[in-house]
């Protein structure tokens, strides 16, 4: 999930989204190389209710999340914690208001230790927190954290040891310990304790602990899969395509820095290459329309000419083979706006085309049901209603691309930090847990 950022007289370039969640259990697997433990972790999805979020006749709200929760302990003597992986944000926190469940308290661990508002963790190693960190009364560095979900969190940075897995501690990692907590969300996200920051900041979990690299496939049959923390090679995976991670050192007002950006060159719709200027996929001279890999976003978002080309494209292609429904008022959480009327008792769709995303060096290609998804709830007649998996960046004020995880579902996703890229391959990732002989 994208942390907001200010963005002055523009509007705010973040998304919401609240409805999955993909869950780690308590078991884990190490793998021990030459150059540090691998972590591999199972992974599953489960999905809240839609009742839970409010729904207007005809515009949906947008309330979608992936997230990844893991069990931590944190502190000497360690406190069991539970924290949402989150690869759109930096900082990670805990909840330290002793006042509500699911807690972390400070002052039971004799290894926590508050950071000075002088100390360069607090001058410099924030610069790229979307609010710069401030002084408190104590003269402790004081961080304020929001959300695209609304949600948000304030306290002060400390350092402390912390262990996942079957893996040793590590001591003085660096993370917010809010006792300001707000969150409009699910009863599921109040259970967790707090968030782990995975993105490439240098305050990020993954950077302080300095795994080369992590990985996480997503099945698409039962929503299982795996998540690896670490650097392994494994001659069951297919060779990985990888695409360079863009890097900008320039500060520019609406480029992220250190979100997973990578450079989308064109589309195709079955074999067909869209006419689209490879100029319009790349980011202005203010940072605007970059491509981010996001596991916190559900669908794949695009700026709006790009987003034209392509729906224009689909809808000559299944022309024959799907009814459009015909409503200007619907639109599908806000930025999709092409759906289709199907049968309630039809079992499959039928052939659709496939959807290529070509990125530098990789491609990501969409298939199948993976293409459309069913709006729970509504019904028109005796149809249901399914939408295009792509949506329009410009009608939620984002300034950018977003691949969402639910065009990566069987593939095995691998963020490579040390060598700033991100590798791709199609994996059967129901499978995946099993080759590594976890169960979830």
């Amino acid at each position: 999930m994208k942390p907001c950022i200010p963005c002055n007289s523009k509007p705010n370039p973040c998304l919401n989204f609240h409805y999955f969640l993909l869950l780690l259990s308590l078991t884990s697997t190490t793998l021990c190389s030459s150059q540090s433990p691998t972590l591999i972790l199972p992974l599953k999805t489960q999905e809240i209710s839609s009742g839970s979020f409010p729904k207007s006749p005809n515009k949906l709200p947008f309330h979608h999340n992936v997230t990844l929760t893991v069990s931590v302990t944190v502190g000497t003597p360690p406190q069991n914690v539970s924290m949402v992986i989150d690869t759109g944000s930096e900082l990670s926190w805990l909840n330290c208001n002793r006042t509500r469940n699911f807690t972390f308290d400070p002052t039971r661990s004799s290894s926590y230790k508050p950071i000075p508002c002088s100390s360069p963790t607090c001058t410099t190693r924030t610069r790229d927190l979307s609010i710069p960190a401030s002084c408190d009364s104590n003269k402790l560095c004081h961080a304020t954290l929001t959300y695209a979900d609304f949600s948000s969190s304030e306290g002060s940075l400390a350092a402390d040891s912390f262990s996942i897995g079957s893996s040793s501690g590590t001591s003085g990692l660096v993370f917010g310990c809010m006792d300001s907590i707000f969150d409009p969300n699910s009863e599921e996200d109040s259970k967790n304790t707090g968030l782990m920051g995975m993105n490439r900041g240098s305050l990020s979990f993954v950077s302080q602990m300095e795994f080369p690299k992590f990985s996480y496939c997503i099945s698409e049959s039962d929503f299982s899969g795996v998540l690896l923390l670490g650097d392994a090679n494994f001659s069951w995976v297919a060779p990985l395509n990888y695409t360079p991670l863009i890097q900008i050192s320039t500060p520019l007002p609406y480029f992220d820095r250190v979100a997973y950006t990578v450079q989308l060159e064109g589309i195709k719709v079955a074999n067909k290459l869209l006419p689209i200027a490879k100029s319009d996929f790349e980011p202005d001279h203010t940072g605007a329309g970059q491509t981010m890999v996001d596991s916190g976003t559900q669908f794949t978002f695009l700026l709006g000419p790009v987003y034209t080309a392509l729906r224009t494209e689909f809808l000559n292609q299944t022309a024959h083979i799907l009814r459009v429904y015909e409503d200007p008022n619907f639109v599908f959480q806000g930025a999709m706006d092409l759906c289709y009327r199907v049968w309630l008792n039809q079992s499959k769709l039928p052939q659709l085309p496939s959807v290529t995303l070509m990125f530098r060096g990789a491609e990501m290609k969409v298939t199948g049901k993976q293409l459309l998804y069913r709006v729970r709830g509504e019904v028109r007649g005796n149809d249901s209603l399914w939408c295009f998996t792509f949506g329009n960046s410009d009608l939620l004020g984002v300034e950018a691309f977003v691949i969402g995880h639910h065009h990566q579902q069987n593939v095995w996703m691998e963020f490579d930090l040390h060598n700033s890229r991100i590798g791709l391959a199609e994996v059967q990732c129901d499978l995946a847990g099993q080759k590594f002989g976890l169960t979830v």
